[in-house]
């Protein structure tokens, strides 16, 4: 015997009892956050940038890290995944990302791990998402090193809010001691930290500009091969460069 349908009335019941909702998802005809304040969020931002992830999914594993209300680990699964599991710190993210993936019928893992404990999941993923994660963590760039060292398989998409110059330009390999007229041009890779607050939420630690977001994913070994949105990157992962993960005092390798 098939398990009953949910009726509109029980889904709107069961949606505002695990409100509220950071991701606006169209649960058969529900919306979880019609009033947000980004609109229509985070489909406005998907129909940006899912074409550049192949509409056909089938015998790939699909881990999305801080998943939230998991709007994308159902477009994964949607496009025929063998397997997506998703991760977040947040139980009460993950009962929302459960209940929209038991509304529409769809068979994906929910585990309750933040980012740093990726290396507990013990297995690599054909593609990972990485999306709205990076400027909530006071230590970002480590993050993704241990997504390049325990999870990622081959394709990383990447989505970090970011502020300051969107101009990018190409920086040296080195510079002298006495060289900082650079640090002051718009266009270097800044990473601006937020002490207190921004947008009424304490959990915005940093925020890269441009060229600070496709530096960082350099320095962990992705290769960017995609930029369909403003903020989204599609990154192919490579063998990390020399020095990465290097900790402090470090012998000079010239010495």
């Amino acid at each position: 015997m098939g398990v009953r349908e949910l009726t509109t009335a029980e889904i709107q019941e069961r949606a505002r009892a695990l409100g509220p909702w950071f991701h606006n998802i169209d649960l058969k005809g529900v919306h979880t956050a019609p009033d947000h304040f980004l609109g229509d969020y985070p489909n406005v931002k998907w129909r940006q940038f899912g074409s550049a992830i192949p509409a056909d999914l089938a015998g790939k594993t699909v881990l999305d890290i801080g998943c939230n209300g998991g709007f994308y680990s159902i477009e994964m699964k949607r496009r025929g995944a063998d397997r997506v599991v998703g991760i977040d710190f947040d139980p009460d993210y993950l009962a929302q990302a459960r209940f929209a993936a038991e509304v529409h019928g769809l068979d994906i893992e929910f585990r309750q791990l933040s980012v740093y404990d990726v290396g507990a999941l013990g297995e690599r993923f054909d593609i990972v998402l990485f999306m709205g994660v990076l400027y909530h963590l006071r230590h970002p760039l480590l993050a993704l090193d241990l997504i390049h060292e325990h999870v990622a398989g081959d394709l990383l998409v990447f989505q970090s809010m970011q502020r300051g110059s969107r101009e990018i330009e190409p920086v040296e390999v080195n510079y002298p001691f006495s060289a900082t007229d650079h640090f002051h041009r718009p266009s270097y890779p800044k990473l601006y930290f937020i002490e207190h607050s921004y947008a009424d939420d304490p959990t915005n630690w940093w925020v890269p500009n441009a060229a600070c977001a496709e530096a960082m994913l350099r320095s962990a070994g992705f290769a960017i091969e995609d930029h369909p949105e403003e903020e989204v990157f599609i990154c192919r992962r490579v063998e990390a460069p020399h020095g990465a993960g290097a900790v402090y005092p470090a012998r000079n390798p010239q010495t």
